[in-house]
């Protein structure tokens, strides 16, 4: 085939949303941040080859790559379908960075089999068979990394049955930096990080914010809507294990960041302004102090919108 399923890194949480606000990322130089996948037939069974930045951190057993994982679970719903299959993965997201890595490795692998397979599940399905795959190698269904990346855009969770997500009008203006620190945290350990119950106060502020968020989005308020980038859920119980995330937060935000915080549950982080300019000397400056290795990068983005789509280039193996 001579094509290839991209889905973009994402970010969940965005600070103000716990496991309720998700947003799929665009470097705006146009570079792409995310995985691809790509399929081909074989005789029989299914086979993996993994190429990419990150291919050699996945597991050396291939019944564990969750790209293997994907084709068997799609298949187990689609018997009928059965035929053999080789799925390359351009593994492009570090693993444990808070950027949706496997996220992106699920969407464009279960995008890309619905499309080889000629479109068994329209949209709404296919996003509930993610949520589900990711559930079971999460522990837990959480659509704010799965829902963003596939769809694009911001998404707000819903609660309803008829749908998962809703898009919020999102601002163009606004650039979103995100840096990763080439360190690696598993968002299980990152989750028991977080206490059984929080005081009513912490709730109150936590429903306030995002109901005022959602407002704002809304009303296109850019301002209401960047000063309520706060994280009262997650980020207080979670900022001391990420190595050197306090002291870039506060070197950040004496530069004049307005926003910033953890991307998921780090140690990406990020920060956002309407400035580029300053995002650019934002960018320098965790270029120099946070990232820490070879493996780190950074990027100034802006949303998404497109989500997961067919690329007209093959995975070179």
């Amino acid at each position: 085939m001579k094509a290839s399923f991209y889905a973009p890194a994402s970010m969940g949480n965005v600070s103000v949303g716990f496991d309720m606000l998700g947003l799929a990322l665009a470097p705006i130089d146009g570079s792409l941040l995310g995985d691809r996948v790509a399929i081909e037939p074989i005789a029989a069974g299914i086979e993996v080859i993994t190429v990419g930045r990150f291919a050699d951190k996945l597991p050396a057993d291939v019944k564990l790559n969750i790209v293997y994982q994907c084709a068997q679970f799609f298949i187990a719903k689609q018997p009928s379908r059965a035929t053999g299959l080789r799925l390359i993965l351009e593994k492009n997201l570090p693993i444990g960075s808070g950027l949706g890595s496997s996220a992106s490795s699920v969407v464009a692998a279960l995008y890309a089999l619905n499309e080889y397979f000629e479109q068994p599940y329209n949209q709404q399905q296919l996003l509930a068979l993610m949520g589900e795959f990711e559930g079971q190698i999460s522990g837990s269904v959480h659509y704010d990394n799965v829902a963003p990346c596939y769809l694009g855009g911001l998404q707000l969770m819903l609660s309803t049955g008829a749908n998962i997500c809703s898009a919020l009008p999102s601002f163009k203006e606004w650039y979103w930096l995100v840096a990763y620190s080439g360190a690696s945290l598993s968002t299980a350990k990152m989750r028991q990080l977080l206490p059984a119950q929080y005081d009513k106060q912490t709730t109150l502020v936590f429903g306030q914010n995002i109901a005022s968020f959602v407002h704002a989005c809304y009303q296109q308020d850019s301002e209401l809507a960047m000063s309520l980038l706060q994280d009262v859920i997650a980020e207080p119980y979670r900022a001391e294990s990420i190595p050197g995330y306090r002291q870039a937060k506060q070197q950040l935000l004496s530069l004049g960041v307005p926003a910033c915080g953890i991307s998921g549950s780090g140690p990406t982080m990020f920060a956002v302004s309407t400035d580029l300019a300053l995002m650019q000397q934002a960018q320098q400056q965790l270029q120099q102090s946070y990232v820490l290795n070879d493996f780190g990068f950074s990027h100034i983005c802006q949303i998404d919108e497109l989500g997961t789509r067919q690329l007209n280039a093959a995975i070179n193996y």
